[in-house]
């Protein structure tokens, strides 16, 4: 990867990291940024954390990888967040309402009422309550912006993504909004090595909602098809027969760009059956392992500045957030897949929807590239998605507690799990659990 170029000129930008405490995310970043050869000495990097702990991490990490990368960067931290984001240019944002403690109710009381889940993070039952706990959060970073930074460009990992995208714009008018999420970009880089090619030589386009969007074009350079190269990958490889993935690119006819694990619990006819997860391989409660592994990784990290290691992550793909940056801080264009509003960029999708597009980005800014019309079956698949998605949305925007139900009702996997009682049960005891960490309007 060529992270610099002699003929480009920067001016001194503000990055503010809202829950820098995420040191994975953070790490990976700040390594894409620091390594880059024209932002040396104009990096001004603000970093804002709730918990003083991380926040004091953040700090001794960044300080580590500017000090390694020689990169020149002023770094500073704050706790007072309207402090951080006064002035800034750019802020990646990483929210996370009720940490581990949340997760693990999300999990364990579905668990009682026998709803089996593998991420529960964007919509399933976990994801309605995630999104119910953080969109007042990503609506209060909104209007921080608007008034603080109207400017700026936020580039947000916060999850449920297609949720708070929604309801950032309409409940503050804050347009310079777009969600990045590393699931296209990888899978991406699957595509050109299933098909032994190199990525660079490809051209890929996905589309759809964050966690469901598909690969609607995938060429060589000659504009060939390489779906055809991928199936025959496919018919050689038994093992990859026997992924959610797959399965759904065999049915579906696009291959789709999230991980088996999420795209099992966004469809009826996977969670509830033994043995389809066995069959598919879907790890069931999969994502308590992974809040444990990241609360490992922490740990690591701080163990890994107090010894003195080298930190700073000199080879990988770019996170979607430090190529959208660089293109903008150097203008040098890129094209990176985002969630925006809408708008019409995929004209068989809602309008206010927080959709999953490419995007040119540069000096000038992110420009989402109009999609047209899905192919049918994927924008049905992803307007099943979407019920969900505005349900919630319309259960904290509008301080109506019966959408809660209604989200869950017509979730795909809990529809076909639990029937209404059950459900209805299921809701009102989450809804208690969760208390302060809900909308007054929607609490138990």
């Amino acid at each position: 990867m060529e992270y610099w170029s002699p003929r480009l000129e920067v001016r001194m930008s503000r990055i503010v990291f809202v829950g820098a405490g995420n040191v994975e995310p953070t790490r990976r970043i700040l390594s894409d940024l620091f390594l880059s050869d024209p932002l040396h000495g104009d990096l001004d990097i603000v970093l804002h954390d709730d918990d003083p702990a991380r926040l004091a991490t953040a700090e001794a990490l960044a300080r580590a990888l500017n000090a390694e990368a020689g990169a020149g960067a002023r770094v500073v931290g704050h706790t007072d967040r309207r402090r951080a984001l006064d002035g800034a240019d750019h802020v990646v944002a990483s929210i996370e309402v009720g940490g581990f403690e949340a997760t693990l109710r999300d999990f364990q009381i579905p668990h009682r009422y026998g709803l089996r889940q593998t991420i529960g993070d964007t919509i399933g039952i976990g994801g309605i309550f995630r999104g119910l706990r953080t969109i007042p959060a990503a609506v209060e970073l909104g209007l921080e912006l608007t008034e603080l930074c109207p400017d700026a460009w936020l580039l947000s990992h916060t999850d449920p993504m297609a949720m708070t995208g929604w309801a950032m714009h309409e409940a503050t008018g804050f347009t310079r909004f777009a969600g990045v999420c590393h699931a296209v970009c990888d899978t991406h880089v699957y595509l050109a090595d299933l098909v032994g090619r190199d990525l660079d030589e490809l051209t890929l386009r996905s589309a759809g909602v964050n966690h469901q969007s598909f690969v609607l074009v995938f060429a060589d350079a000659e504009g060939r098809s390489l779906y055809p190269d991928l199936d025959a990958a496919l018919a050689a490889d038994a093992e990859l027969k026997s992924h959610v993935r797959v399965e759904m690119y065999r049915r579906f006819g696009f291959f789709p760009t999230e991980s088996s694990e999420h795209a099992a619990e966004y469809v009826p006819w996977i969670m509830r059956h033994a043995a389809e997860t066995s069959r598919l391989g879907v790890p069931v409660e999969e994502y308590l392992r992974r809040a444990g592994m990241s609360l490992h990784v922490y740990e690591e990290t701080r163990r890994a500045l107090a010894a003195g290691r080298p930190l700073l992550i000199r080879w990988q793909h770019q996170e979607p957030a430090a190529a959208a940056l660089l293109a903008m801080l150097t203008g040098q264009e890129k094209l990176v897949h985002v969630n925006v509003r809408n708008g019409g960029l995929i004209g068989n999708l809602p309008e206010e929807a927080c959709v999953e597009v490419p995007a040119l980005v540069d000096a000038a800014g992110i420009r989402p590239q109009r999609v047209g019309e899905l192919p049918i079956q994927l924008a049905a698949l992803n307007r099943t998605f979407l019920n969900v998605v505005e349900l919630t949305v319309r259960a904290v925007l509008d301080g109506d507690r019966r959408h809660v139900l209604h989200a869950a009702m017509l979730d795909p996997n809990t529809a076909a799990t639990l029937p209404l009682p059950a459900i209805e049960a299921l809701c009102e005891e989450l809804l208690a659990a969760h208390g302060d960490l809900l909308p007054e309007a929607v609490r138990g």
